[in-house]
Formats: structure tokens, sequence, C-alpha cells
């Protein structure tokens, strides 16, 4: 894109990107795959935080400024970041709010719903979240993308009928997998149009792995290979510390019986093992995955802990896929940390508690790695786990045949969706 005028966009859909580091890696993704491709364009990221704010990415070595701007469903209808308060100020042409003011500037409003948040599973109170951006965009008539994400399921009748209604109105919408596709063409039904709808994969296979900058808080194992194995597990705060997750989710198989068996036979098979959070907090958080990891660790025999390292909760979502690619064999149940293995061309399997992941990992030719807690019951769940963490080397050769097409897929998509970004700026011009 050349000329006086160069691209603007918005992008929703990554609030708490600095806890999350699944939604941290989308909205890297995002802004590292708009300006390698426009480093002029003006890039607006809507987070939940407060005002609106600066900062500065580093895109292949070299400092880009990005705008941050608050946006919230918030009972604080006064605060100007409110979604309602947006709403409210469009009927008076937007007069005040800095948020449709970015809004109205925009060539395209992209949005990624957190990658797997466009759907009921996880209550009502998300839904409306990750919907307001969507119908601010529509109503302020800009361009609105969806990014590669997974919809669905939606299980209440109003919300799927809504959901519909959102998506049908989008300039453009990418699934992030064929059984997301499938739920996408499902939801459009004779609205579905093929150069509008679009098969795709997740953004995060292209997000670059970054050796921290220095040897971080772990034994020396990990850093001075021996012979011995090293396997890398993500323990899901959403699961362990909820008492009602079992019952939320559907799952047949008890989880922290599940974590603490899996543990012990990879242990007593003589590997080593590194606990890698995806999702970390300040305080007790709820759904954080370094509380839960404590919490496993604690209740392990000694003899067991003994082998078993913390990774700190303290690297970014480059460095912790890093991390990740450094270990023998990954088994993770935060979707985006089992991305970042099978990016990274790690032996990498999956403990699911809804369809996205083993979606996700078909596109790898990988859909026998997951086991889905909701199908298997916990001794199984672990028997099956156990047999997929033995067969580690094999997978590892098959992975690699696929990898680097994956990587160059999500780099093809990226072109696409900064074309389809452009479009209304080309018009314009």
């Amino acid at each position: 894109m050349s000329g006086e005028q160069t691209l603007s966009v918005c992008l929703f859909g990554v609030p708490g990107s600095a806890h999350n580091l699944g939604v941290g890696a989308l909205r890297r993704s995002a802004i590292n795959g708009i300006l390698r491709r426009v480093p002029s364009a003006t890039v607006t990221v809507f987070d939940d935080g407060w005002g609106v704010r600066s900062e500065r990415v580093m895109v292949d070595g070299v400092e880009r400024p990005v705008s941050v701007c608050g946006a919230r469903r918030s009972r604080r209808l006064y605060r100007r970041e409110s979604y309602v308060n947006m709403r409210v100020s469009g009927t008076f042409g937007g007069v005040g709010s800095p948020g449709l003011a970015v809004i109205d500037s925009a060539d395209a409003v992209l949005d990624v719903s957190g990658g797997d948040s466009f759907s009921d599973l996880y209550g009502r109170q998300r839904y409306h979240a990750v919907a307001w951006p969507k119908r601010l965009a529509l109503y302020r008539r800009r361009p609105l993308i969806l990014l590669p994400q997974t919809y669905g399921p939606f299980r209440d009748k109003d919300l799927r009928k809504a959901a519909v209604d959102l998506t049908r109105r989008a300039a453009v919408a990418w699934a992030r997998d064929a059984e997301s596709f499938a739920e996408l063409r499902g939801l459009l039904g004779e609205h579905f149009d093929p150069a509008r709808h679009r098969l795709g994969v997740d953004m995060a296979f292209a997000l670059p792995a970054v050796a921290p900058p220095s040897r971080i808080d772990l034994p020396s194992w990990f850093f001075d290979r021996d012979d011995t194995p090293v396997v890398g597990l993500n323990v899901s705060g959403l699961l362990a510390l909820d008492p009602h997750a079992d019952r939320r989710y559907a799952l047949r198989a008890a989880y922290l019986p599940l974590i603490e068996r899996l543990l012990a036979r990879i242990v007593e098979d003589g590997s080593r093992v590194l606990l890698v959070p995806h999702v970390i907090s300040d305080g007790d958080g709820h759904e954080a995955d370094h509380i839960a990891q404590s919490r496993v660790l604690a209740a392990m025999p000694r003899a067991i802990r003994e082998r078993i390292a913390c990774s700190p909760p303290v690297l970014d979502p480059s460095e912790t896929k890093w991390l990740i690619s450094q270990v023998d064999w990954f088994c993770g149940t935060r979707m985006h940390s089992t991305i970042a293995g099978l990016a990274s061309g790690v032996a990498t399997a999956a403990i699911a508690y809804s369809y996205k992941t083993r979606g996700v990992f078909e596109t790898c030719g990988m859909r026998d790695h997951v086991v889905d807690a909701r199908e298997v019951d916990t001794q199984d769940a672990v028997d099956r786990l156990f047999e997929l963490y033995q067969r580690r080397k094999t997978t590892k050769v098959a992975l690699l045949g696929c990898r680097d097409e994956l990587i160059a897929r999500a780099e093809t998509q990226m072109d696409e969706i900064v074309e389809a970004a452009g479009a209304r700026m080309l018009e314009r011009a």
C-alpha cells in the first residue's frame, strides 16, 4: 500500500492479554502481521484498561507505535470506556467518546473474540462482552473483519440468533479450523459466501519464539541437558481451581487426579517435568495456571516433586513459546499453550474440554493427540496420554512434515486480512 493515505485499523477481542498468554499471542500476532506489511499503519488496540494510552511494540527488531484504548462492558455507564456510553454517544454524533472516534476513523474493525469466546460456553456475561464491539462496528458502519477464531457452541437460542446476525453482517469472517468452519457455515446458512467466509488457521502459529533475555529461575537441568527427557505440562486453572468445573464443562475425567496420575507416571518413567503456566494473574486469581500448578506440586509425594519444576509466571507469549520449544514432549489444557508446541515442532498432546482443541489439532493431522476429558474417564485419559508421551519421537517426525506449511498458511492468511482491511482505504484514495 502506498500513497499519502495509510491503513488505519482497530483491534478488538484481546482483553487481559497481559495475563492470558493465549490472548496475548493473538494480540501480538495480529499487530506484528499488520505492521510487517504496512509499517506506517495506525493500529489501535482496544483493551479492558482505562483511557487512551500509547505503547511501542517490537516488530522484527524495530520499535513501532501502537495506540491503546479502553473499552469494556461496565456498569459505570458514565465512563467513556463503557460500551453503553459509546452507543449512547453515537446518537449525538460521537462527541466526547474517544473510542467511537477511533472506530469512526478506522478503515476496518478487526475482532478475534479472544480466539474462542464468540460462544455462550463461558456464560452470557462473556458472550455479551464479546458481542459489543461487533455491534459497535456495525452501528458505526465500519467493515467488521472477524479474524480466525472458533464459532460457538451456542446452547441458548436467543444468543445463537444474535450471533447469526452479527456474523452474517461481517465483511469477512475467518474460522481457524475445519470444525469451526463447519460451525460458521451452519450459522450463516443460505448467507454463506465462500468469497467472504474462509477457512484459516490460528494466527498464533506465526508468533515468533523469543528466548528470555537472561536465564530465568529454573533448575540447571533445564538448560544443561543430559540424556534425561524433559516434559512440559500446562495445568489449567480454569479446570483445576473451579470446584464446579466438572459439571460446568460436562467432564467425565476428574481433572486434578488426571494431572497427578499423569505426572507420577511420567516421572516414574525417568523424565523430568516443567510446569508451564499460560494464564497468570496477580494475587489469588481464580483461573491462574501458576496457582493451580503450585497446588498440584504441593500435593505430589516428595520423590515425585523433586523431579518437577515450575516456570515462573513472568514470561510473555513469545518467551513462553520458546520455553515450550525446548522440551521433548508437551501436554497442555490451555489450547494456545499446545499451539506453541505444535508450531515449534514439539510432539504435543492436549487435554480438551471443548471441541475447539480437536479442530486445531486436525489442522496439523494430529487429531488423535487430543484426549477429550468429556469423553473418557480419568484412568483412560491418563493411559492415553502416557501412550502419546511414549510415542513422542515418531510424533515429532510426523509433525515436522506439516509445521512449515501451517506457518506459511498463517502468513498468507495475514496477507489476505490486511488486503481486506485496506479495501475501504483504497476506495477513499
